[in-house]
């Protein structure tokens, strides 16, 4: 087994973020009123230049659903939320904030596919830059996984009750220990596991290229469902919390 290696991450400039309204309607998950907002800029520096889909309630602000627990309509079961004291990256109160607020401003036009499918075709797509893409009917991303140049998409939801099987084939299964690896990869899944600095690789995994090369995803694409099994280095301001609800996630798979 190899170690994981650090590669430092490129800059990306800051641009201001357009999109449109994927979706709004009920969550597969538990029916709660949810929004998709694909925005056609970004600056983050690891994914490059891909369109970012946000998928959130419709009806909260994102860092007030997770003080109540009404993130579960968009993040489901994953025992990364900040609510059950994981360590998910992603900052509520940043950017899910700024596009749900810009949503209720209606800055984002309905995505119409006669009138705006050509803006979409050959653009690289971010599936759930924040929320599982699970939380969203198939054949809302379908259409656009199919215009896209390159994809790539998770889901912590493979064990959800409402699980659509179909998100199988283009998105990652994350995993939080090597056990749920190879379970899930034994289901026919390609997996993301979540690992700490001291963990090696396995056999059947290679590590993230943005971590290892520095590729942005953009350029790679292995995140799709299809390609590979990933492994990534936990990170993020809460990646101290990984470790402890790690123990909690092995003792429950």
């Amino acid at each position: 087994m190899q170690k994981f290696s650090a590669v430092k991450k490129p800059t990306v400039a800051k641009s201001k973020q357009k999109g449109f309204v994927l979706y709004e309607g009920a969550s597969v998950l538990d029916g709660a009123p949810i929004v998709v907002v694909a925005t056609l800029e970004t600056s983050n520096a690891k994914t490059g230049a891909m369109v970012q889909t946000w998928i959130l309630r419709s009806d909260i602000e994102p860092h007030l659903a997770i003080k109540s627990g009404e993130d579960s309509s968009v993040c489901g079961n994953c025992p990364q939320r900040h609510n059950t004291g994981g360590a998910c990256y992603v900052m509520t109160h940043q950017a899910p904030l700024s596009v749900y607020r810009s949503y209720k401003r209606g800055l984002y036009p309905t995505y119409s596919s006669a009138e705006h499918s050509s803006i979409m075709a050959g653009r690289a797509l971010r599936l759930g830059a924040y929320g599982d893409p699970a939380a969203v009917p198939f054949e809302v991303f379908e259409p656009l996984v199919a215009l896209a140049s390159v994809h790539t998409g998770y889901t912590h939801q493979i064990a959800h009750k409402a699980f659509d099987k179909r998100y199988l084939s283009v998105c990652q299964v994350s995993a939080d220990t090597p056990k749920q690896a190879l379970k899930y990869q034994a289901l026919g899944a390609k997996t993301f596991r979540v690992a700490l600095p001291d963990d090696s690789l396995y056999d059947n995994e290679i590590e993230c290229l943005a971590d290892s090369k520095g590729i942005q995803c953009i350029d790679c694409g292995l995140c799709d469902g299809q390609s590979k099994n990933i492994a990534i280095v936990v990170h993020g301001q809460r990646k101290n919390n990984f470790k402890s609800n790690l123990i909690q996630t092995i003792e429950v798979a």
